[in-house]
């Protein structure tokens, strides 16, 4: 026999074990932990069909985290609600410093039946098989960075600066071969150096090569490839920002879309003083960045060049007009800021006066 209507449950995961705390509907209902159990699909299966005995409706939840979404995959597959939640959202008292998990499920379930928590956007295996080949090909981005940077910081040691215009060039390459150092360990370490070097390009290249081929059979290619409509916007920016943030349709408007990104301007106003300050940066960072990278095309003039020409090639109409306006409309706000910035720093000095 069905005890109550419906619970909320919280469950505090790790790699081996899940805390499992239950929270009885209604204000004063009751909050208990029930212990643990493994964190393995069949006793998850057993936790499930034992609560559904018992209660009509469950509400599961768990923070985003390593162990990933198949938790939760399994649990919808059961039919019950399960939300995963934002850690970083999930309101905490001041002052506590005490950290179980025990505590963690308790705190769950209570905040969970009160709506205090922050459900994330969960994708279905294929979005997020491609978001993980995104994250690899970032990752080696990351990589080659590095490995640069070791090889910078060696020839900087001793006293080796390229002249040129542009590293990482053949020229560059050319004068790394015709360099002469005194130890023949130092020729080690520059080939060891280069070779690591090299290794990185071509793993960045495969899986760059690897993107565009999965984006062709993905089912968010039509929307990248609308994307790279945009200026500054090509591929690889596109399958970013799809994979991060998946629909856009789910934000009801542009402005709650930069505010999950981060991109709108911290504010401390109280009574009549308003204070705000840089952007917050509380969303995904991979998308912030490749948003601010884009956005410096807009410092130049509007116009349409041969390769958004190609990439605007076969798109609807209302897609190149939207692309369009947003060029003349950025273009047009960053000359306007610029200008108003050098006429308030022209008001504020005054020249000299003629000899």
């Amino acid at each position: 026999m069905q005890q109550n209507s419906k619970v909320f449950v919280g469950l505090d995961t790790s790699k081996l074990k899940i805390a499992v705390a239950v929270a009885e509907d209604g204000r004063q209902g009751e909050v208990r932990f029930l212990g643990e159990i493994d964190n393995t699909p069949e006793a998850v299966r057993r936790l499930v069909s034992k609560l559904s005995g018992k209660h009509r409706e469950l509400l599961f939840c768990y923070e985003a985290g390593p162990t990933g979404y198949g938790l939760q995959r399994q649990i919808s597959a059961l039919g019950h609600e399960c939300a995963v939640i934002a850690p970083s959202l999930i309101p905490k008292r001041p002052g506590e410093r005490v950290k179980t998990n025990r505590r963690d499920a308790l705190t769950l379930a209570r905040l969970h039946r009160a709506g205090e928590l922050t459900a994330i956007w969960v994708p279905d295996p294929g979005h997020e098989a491609v978001r993980e080949l995104v994250r690899a090909r970032e990752a080696a981005m990351a990589d080659l960075r590095e490995k640069r940077q070791h090889l910078q910081s060696f020839l900087l040691r001793h006293g080796r600066i390229f002249s040129g215009h542009k590293p990482w060039t053949r020229a560059h390459a050319r004068w790394l071969s015709e360099l002469i150092f005194e130890h023949p360990a130092q020729y080690l370490v520059l080939r060891e150096y280069r070779q690591a070097i090299e290794d990185a390009e071509a793993r960045l290249e495969r899986l760059n090569q690897q993107v565009a081929e999965v984006v062709k059979t993905w089912s968010m290619a039509p929307v990248v490839e609308a994307y790279q409509a945009l200026r500054g916007v090509a591929l690889l920016t596109a399958v970013t920002f799809v994979a991060e943030i998946g629909d856009v349709r789910r934000f009801e408007s542009p402005r709650q879309l930069m505010a999950y990104l981060g991109l709108v301007p911290c504010e401390s106003s109280t009574g009549e003083r308003v204070r705000r300050g840089s952007i917050t940066k509380a969303g995904n960072p991979r998308v912030r960045r490749v948003l601010i990278e884009g956005a410096w095309t807009y410092r130049f003039p509007a116009r349409m060049s041969r390769v958004l020409q190609e990439r605007q090639e076969g798109l609807p109409a209302i897609v190149r007009a939207i692309a369009w306006k947003a060029q003349v409309r950025l273009c047009a706000r960053y000359r306007r800021l610029m200008a108003a910035f050098l006429w308030a720093i022209g008001r504020e000095i005054e020249p000299r006066s003629a000899a």
